[in-house]
């Protein structure tokens, strides 16, 4: 049975700029294999109640400005899976789940990065989940508790956001700048509780890690971790996939939870 992931996307520049997160994700897809369909919680996707796509085909939505032409010229349109998205939204709903289908959107960058390097063919059926940043982590993890049945039918379940997201110190920084020593603290401290499967204490993260507040000003862009933890069940542990960080304040890290 497939892992559940929780992968940081990053800059939209990681699709073009060799670096250790470009190359982690290029070889992710081998080092997997090929599943039924990819489902992706995506921190760019923000609803009131959980969303699913349904579409035959999923449009590339460049959901960013001021980025090189190249970027923009990117595509990355993946089947979609209607008959899937109706199951998902079945099983949110027996869990209690209020839930809707939306018929109309395509992948956002948090989506269509990380699967354009891991499975460039874009020949996986490809379906996205919305997160509800106000409502916290425990909510995410339910959600992903709801969509757990589906590893069992070959579907990879993905939170794409990222381990780190302070995007007010992001400007006059160079892509190496050394880490930050409230970012290596406030990283290293959910490492820790990951690895070890504290999973109360990583639901109120946000008053027990250090600088919480400060590495996610919001928490759109955590969510989708508690989604992928939800999704390998209650009692998973995780392991660490990869490690990096950008511009001194963003970092790349990756899990697995099995």
């Amino acid at each position: 049975m497939l892992p559940s992931l929780f992968l940081s996307h990053g800059s939209p520049m990681v699709a073009l700029t060799r670096d250790p997160a470009h190359d982690f994700l290029a070889g992710l897809g081998a080092a997997l294999g090929r599943p039924r369909a990819i489902l992706v919680a995506s921190a760019h996707w923000e609803t009131a109640v959980p969303m699913v796509n349904a579409v035959a085909r999923n449009r590339t939505i460049h959901d960013f400005g001021g980025f090189p032409r190249a970027l923009y010229e990117l595509r990355y349109e993946a089947p979609g899976d209607p008959v899937l998205a109706e199951q998902v939204a079945d099983l949110l709903g027996s869990a209690g789940l209020q839930a809707g289908i939306d018929r109309a959107r395509g992948l956002d960058h948090g989506a269509w990065v990380p699967l354009l390097l891991a499975y460039p063919q874009a020949d996986v059926p490809v379906l996205q989940i919305s997160v509800q940043s106000h409502l916290g982590p425990a909510h995410h993890f339910e959600v992903g508790r709801a969509l757990a049945p589906l590893r069992a039918q070959g579907v990879l379940v993905i939170g794409s956001g990222s381990f780190t997201h302070d995007l007010s110190r992001f400007r006059g920084q160079e892509a190496d700048a050394p880490e930050a020593p409230d970012v290596a603290a406030f990283s290293a401290w959910m490492e820790a509780a990951l690895l070890a499967g504290r999973r109360c204490e990583l639901l109120t993260y946000r008053h027990k890690a250090p600088f919480a507040a400060a590495q996610h000003p919001t928490e759109e862009h955590l969510l989708p971790l508690f989604v992928a933890m939800g999704a390998a069940g209650a009692e998973s542990r995780a392991e660490r996939l990869h490690a990096s960080v950008s511009y001194g304040m963003l970092r790349m890290d990756a899990y697995a939870f099995s």
